[in-house]
């Protein structure tokens, strides 16, 4: 499960408690991890780390659910045709567990006009590196395996596309400022 934001995180007491920590800005649950997603670089793990730990620690000793079932929203999976079930057994038994081995997951959103449409999570969705995972790697086993698959596709939600926007914005300055500073230099 991925929250991306403190609201996202309604329906888990531990991603509530996990928001409460300065500087955390997203929390992703694997199967049988937790990535933590911090603001900036300026935050330094070796502080953070400590105090997300005991934060974990000491929610799991109280016997609380991880997630209030009761909130969570069902996935609804419409009857599938043989290519998407042939697409969806791949990203689960071959390419969702490499995923998870660097703390995101990678979730089958649609299979379209020969493109799958894929939303990437955890610490997935800012690795720089994404665009490179989903063209070489998802893309080409994908298209080994399946040969109705043309390409792959990021999907963003709302929260994805504010982030890259943001992003976008602060590169702008950095080149500017960057700019600014070596023509004074000069």
């Amino acid at each position: 499960m991925d929250f991306p934001n403190v609201k996202a995180a309604a329906a888990s007491p531990l991603a509530k408690h996990l928001f409460r920590i300065q500087g955390v800005t997203g929390v992703f649950f694997g199967s049988d991890f937790i990535t933590v997603t911090k603001t900036d670089d300026d935050l330094d793990w070796r502080v953070l780390k400590p105090e997300i730990f005991a934060v974990i620690m000491d929610f799991f000793a109280t016997g609380q659910p991880v997630v209030n079932e009761g909130e969570m929203e069902e996935e609804i999976i419409e009857d599938e045709n043989e290519t998407v079930a042939m697409i969806r057994e791949l990203l689960d038994t071959r390419i969702r567990p490499t995923v998870q081995e660097d703390g995101g997951d990678i979730i089958y959103v649609g299979f379209k006009d020969g493109i799958v449409q894929l939303k990437l999570q955890g610490s997935c969705t800012s690795c720089p590196s994404s665009v490179v995972t989903l063209k070489n790697g998802v893309q080409n086993m994908l298209q080994f395996y399946i040969p109705e698959v043309l390409g792959v596709e990021q999907v963003l939600d709302e929260v994805d596309e504010v982030v890259e926007s943001e992003f976008q914005k602060l590169d702008a300055k950095v080149e500017h400022l960057e700019s600014s500073k070596n023509r004074r230099d000069s």
